[in-house]
């Protein structure tokens, strides 16, 4: 039987992330709202005694600042209610850590699929109607494409019983599915392939599968481990993550014939990062001989040099071709996760102090 925990502030206490949302919402959606509250929720899939749940409240919540409840609604005095968590199958890392506070504390052994999920409610008052609820959660609380949404309003409300535990779990009955395509076929019809299965791969890179598929040893080898001369869909989906620009960073390490037509000069580079990056670097760090202030190049998550005789200076840039077109922000958070998650993880991990923002642009007039 799944339980549920919610947590909201005392009364007095400050909610700055209601505040923001309330900020947000006014400010984005030109919406005025009297006032925003949240709730923390927990929902524990696993069997577990009331001073088991009680304990694990006590553990989840600060004693000073926050009150709870098990298995009813906190939420009071509200005229909608916006409930904001993750779809099945995308990763809960509160949750995840929630369940390893519930092994530490309660020091019972849970099964796999027991497991702690959690999500926020959003206690809205003021004079909204369902679309602008629905606006609040999709543009403001959560993003579609990760998030799942339950929207109450006070009249639908039942305060015994409030939203209840939602158990975002992967189901589905039909197995696993695997398509086998064959890559004897024109070049047209490989292009066609490669852009259907949005899998960004030129012509170029669609016949070195093909090619490798050719080879009576590579078959071979394949009917042993139970395959056969076509490649399957999961084959073709990895080897495109793998060798994407975005992983692979093909246009840094290609090789580029470059023509001056003004000047008439041409010039041939092996990997404009080896060239003009990591070659430039240690030219210039031969060149300072002692006075060399670099400490770590090129080996560690992160750059480090000598600020001073006590102080060294970590910096890393991210040279992001941001995955937006779904999902502009969630997008961009990868590069920025990048840039701290490095620094933060480079020799025995250093200070986080500020980030910087570049955005380069191409000629907006370019007609080459």
């Amino acid at each position: 039987m799944a339980h549920r925990i919610e947590i909201t502030n005392r009364e007095g206490i400050r909610d700055p992330l209601a505040e923001k949302v309330k900020r947000r919402i006014e400010r984005d959606l030109g919406r005025r709202v009297e006032t925003v509250r949240t709730v923390e929720v927990y929902v524990i899939d696993a069997s577990l005694t009331k001073a088991q749940l009680q304990e694990l409240a006590r553990a989840y919540s600060d004693p000073i600042t926050q009150r709870y409840t098990i298995d009813e609604p906190i939420a009071r005095d509200f005229d909608w209610v916006i409930e904001v968590g993750f779809l099945p199958g995308v990763t809960d890392n509160v949750g995840r850590t929630a369940r390893e506070t519930l092994l530490q504390v309660l020091r019972i052994p849970l099964r796999e699929e027991e497991k702690v999920y959690t999500s926020r409610q959003y206690l809205i008052k003021g004079k909204l109607d369902r679309e602008e609820a629905r606006r609040i959660a999709t543009e403001v609380l959560g993003n579609p494409l990760i998030n799942r949404f339950e929207i109450r309003s006070k009249e639908e409300w039942d305060p015994k019983v409030g939203i209840g535990p939602i158990v975002p779990k992967v189901g589905g009955s039909s197995g696993g599915r695997v398509q086998e395509i064959s890559l004897e076929v024109s070049d047209e019809e490989l292009e066609r392939i490669s852009r259907e299965r949005l899998l960004a791969l030129s012509l170029k890179e669609m016949r070195a599968i093909q090619r490798y598929l050719r080879d009576p040893e590579v078959v071979a080898s394949r009917i042993k481990v139970g395959l056969g001369d076509r490649v399957t869909d999961v084959e073709l989906e990895a080897i495109a993550q793998t060798w994407s620009e975005h992983c692979k960073h093909k246009i840094f390490n290609a090789f580029i014939r470059y023509v001056d037509e003004e000047a008439g000069a041409e010039e041939r580079i092996t990997s404009l990062f080896d060239t003009y990056i990591r070659r430039s670097t240690e030219e210039i760090r031969r060149r300072w001989g002692e006075r060399d202030i670099c400490l770590s190049v090129f080996v560690d998550n992160a750059g480090v040099v000598a600020f001073n005789d006590r102080w060294s200076l970590t910096f890393k840039v991210e040279t992001h071709n941001t995955p937006s077109a779904l999902d502009p922000y969630g997008g961009a958070l990868t590069g920025i996760v990048g840039v701290n998650r490095d620094p933060f993880g480079t020799g025995k991990g250093a200070k986080l102090i500020f980030n910087t923002d570049v955005f380069c642009f191409a000629p907006p007039h370019w007609e080459g």
